[in-house]
């Protein structure tokens, strides 16, 4: 009976066919280590014959080499002329990215409403920094936005306001009102009329 290709292992190359696949699995199975070697420098060689561009300056094949211990799953094991591929270099572990840990009360603001604050709690007193704490409450506002489409409270951002600020930026909700923001429409795209 016949076998069938979709009865054999998958080819781990495909471009090198089934038929170099088979030459290297039956290189793999020698027992004896010179012509296990032997078997693999003739199959190299037919390897860089089919992909002449594999061949690096000075005939340098450590490409076929590699591709080689890729399909015999890198389970090769002869005195190759070049360091042979391991598994573990095919698909090395990123280093683990070092993230800060900085903890922020109300994540809906960011990490740099955290950091603004205090510089304009401790703003001399004067008409600079009442516009400094009505600009930032206004984008504090927008950042709240973000999340609440509903619409936001004035007296809520300025409790907010104060909580950053640990006490030192008060503002009377019924004296101050911020801007009233609302959601930009979106375009619709209209039916483009065809030239006749």
């Amino acid at each position: 009976m016949i076998p069938y290709n979709t009865d054999s292992e998958p080819v781990r190359l495909p471009e090198y066919g089934r038929t170099i696949q088979t030459l290297i699995d039956y290189c793999v199975s020698i027992p004896d280590r010179d012509e296990r070697t032997e078997c693999a420098y003739a199959v190299a060689g037919v390897m860089a014959n089919m992909f002449p561009e594999l061949r690096g300056e000075n005939n340098d094949m450590s490409k076929v080499w590699d591709q080689m211990q890729i399909m015999s799953r890198f389970s090769l094991d002869v005195d190759a002329p070049y360091p042979l591929l391991q598994e573990e270099a095919m698909n090395p572990k990123p280093e683990r990215v070092p993230y800060g840990a900085s903890h922020i009360r109300l994540r809906h603001y960011g990490h740099l409403i955290e950091k603004i604050i205090p510089v304009v709690a401790d703003m001399e007193d004067g008409p600079e920094r009442d516009e400094q704490i009505f600009m930032l409450a206004n984008h504090m506002k927008k950042l709240m936005m973000l999340n609440n489409k509903e619409g936001v409270d004035d007296a809520r951002i300025f409790r907010d306001l104060e909580l950053y600020s640990d006490g030192k930026i008060s503002v009377d909700p019924d004296s101050c009102h911020l801007y009233e923001f609302r959601e930009a429409p979106s375009q619709q795209q209209g039916k483009k009329k065809r030239k006749k």
